[in-house]
């Protein structure tokens, strides 16, 4: 229809998308001082971070259905709200069990937002500009976690970590007025009634939240122990009767045909493998500066911006890089640079300078910028365009699932390495140097071996037509 806000549809779009992001990043510079309040141990801090993604992913298979069954209007609207309450709640929590319980609040709406944009966008946008649409979106997805660190450290420093929760609400309170005045043509949708497939859906809720759950526990209890191997063979069958249910059902939560598409488990390896050693990373990240190296929260923060920067300034050129050239090679340096920045992470010490530590920011940034924006390119154009929603959920889950996992592997290494050195006499500030030094070697490594199914990524993004589907006039 031509009395669309198209622009205004878009920035609706972005500040949800926007607001959820920041809050995937900004909370881990403020997790020292959660631990030291909460009087908690780093495996213990981690949940702040590993049950917002878990239940973020566990969410993110039922937008497909959702949007079908309540229109995208009733469910960006109150994926927005959700997201807001949640942030509320978090805000006013009194200790570890309530702010873990308002984060699954604040996932669950978190957790529709970004495929739900894209299906706006393609729902709103027609063919042509499409693409030039999304590429704002993209921009706009990734503002949120690189912004996210330093507003963070200027925040928990100067009025407290809860005042990281209340940004959200102004900005939520504004994105749902906006939402009433601009998406007002979503509600003209056509809804179906498609089935639900609560068996596909139940099975794979148990596989994610056990396998989480055996691997953080593994650490106090030992990965032998059979509380572990019990939780983790349930995972197991969980996944294997997920496998069984999803290929004889019409309309199942996840499509596995689509990993039958060589190039696309080419790039969803990386994806999953890219997210571990990167979210695992991060978590490690506010420790070393804070604990290690002396900083403050707001000095903590400031210091991650050039990573924020670089990031953003390359994103542009690496995507028209994909267009023309394929995204294989320039993926390839980008895993290199995040490899070598883990390096330069391991080296640094309470001796090291602040050059050093922006040196080290900004390859990493260089990395993250020369590998984000062609990934998800070669991932979306790997598909034909009827699958593009299902694709981008499906990696969108991926990457969920893989920095939570990534999250509390490094928890485990990371404490399991401070208790030895502790035991051989080390003081309590050299073990917990050596902890973080092995948990950025081991993201390093992961980040190596992922260059492996980034070898065999698509060298040219074929870009797959099937015609005019707008389906708002012009």
């Amino acid at each position: 229809m031509r009395d669309v806000n198209r622009t205004g549809v878009l920035i609706v779009i972005i500040m949800g998308t926007i607001m959820a992001g920041i809050d995937s990043s900004i909370v881990n510079i403020s997790l020292p001082v959660m631990s030291r309040q909460f009087n908690c141990t780093l495996d213990e801090i981690e949940w702040v971070i590993t049950v917002y993604m878990l239940s973020f992913s566990v969410l993110m298979p039922l937008t497909n259905w959702l949007k079908n069954r309540v229109g995208f209007f009733n469910l960006y609207l109150g994926a927005i709200i959700l997201f807001t309450i949640g942030s509320l709640l978090c805000a006013l929590s009194k200790d570890l069990p309530s702010l873990l319980a308002a984060r699954v609040i604040q996932a669950l709406g978190g957790g529709a937002m970004a495929p739900t944009s894209m299906a706006i966008i393609s729902y709103i946008f027609p063919s042509r500009v499409r693409g030039s649409v999304l590429g704002w979106w993209g921009l706009g997805n990734l503002v949120g976690p690189a912004i996210g660190p330093t507003l963070g450290g200027i925040l928990t420093e100067k009025f407290g970590w809860p005042s990281i929760f209340y940004i959200n609400l102004p900005i939520g309170i504004l994105t749902v007025y906006m939402a009433f005045k601009y998406l007002g043509i979503l509600r003209k949708q056509p809804r179906i009634k498609l089935p639900f497939d609560l068996a596909g859906f139940s099975t794979l809720t148990i596989f994610l939240v056990c396998l989480q759950y055996g691997i953080a526990k593994a650490e106090r209890v030992g990965i032998m122990s059979p509380q572990i191997l019990f939780t983790l063979a349930i995972a197991f069958m969980a996944l294997i009767a997920f496998i069984i249910i999803d290929r004889r059902v019409k309309t199942p939560i996840i499509d596995l045909g689509l990993f039958s598409n060589y190039a696309f488990v080419s790039c969803i390896l990386v994806t999953i493998s890219r997210a571990a050693a990167l979210f695992g990373g991060l978590f490690l990240m506010p420790f070393l500066l804070q604990e290690q190296m002396g900083y403050s929260e707001g000095m903590s923060g400031l210091l991650i911006l050039p990573n924020s920067v670089f990031m953003a300034a390359l994103m542009p050129f690496a995507g028209k890089w994909s267009d023309k050239h394929g995204s294989r090679e320039i993926s390839l340096a980008g895993i290199l640079l995040l490899a070598l920045s883990m390096f330069l992470f391991a080296r640094l010490d309470k001796g090291s300078g602040m050059n050093e530590v922006i040196i080290t920011m900004t390859i990493r940034g260089l990395g993250m910028g020369l590998l984000l924006a062609p990934l998800n390119s070669a991932t979306l154009s790997s598909v034909s365009p009827p699958e593009v929603t299902m694709a981008s959920s499906i990696s969108t889950l991926m990457q969920q699932v893989g920095g939570a996992l990534g999250i509390a592997m490094l928890a485990i290494i990371t404490q399991g390495t401070y208790n030895k050195h502790i035991l051989e006499g080390f003081s309590n500030m050299q073990a917990h140097h050596f902890a973080l030094k092995q948990g950025f070697h081991i993201s390093m490594v992961i980040l190596l071996i992922t260059l492996i199914p980034a070898w065999f990524m698509p060298r040219r993004n074929v870009v797959r037509t099937a015609g005019e589907d707008a389906h708002i006039d012009t």
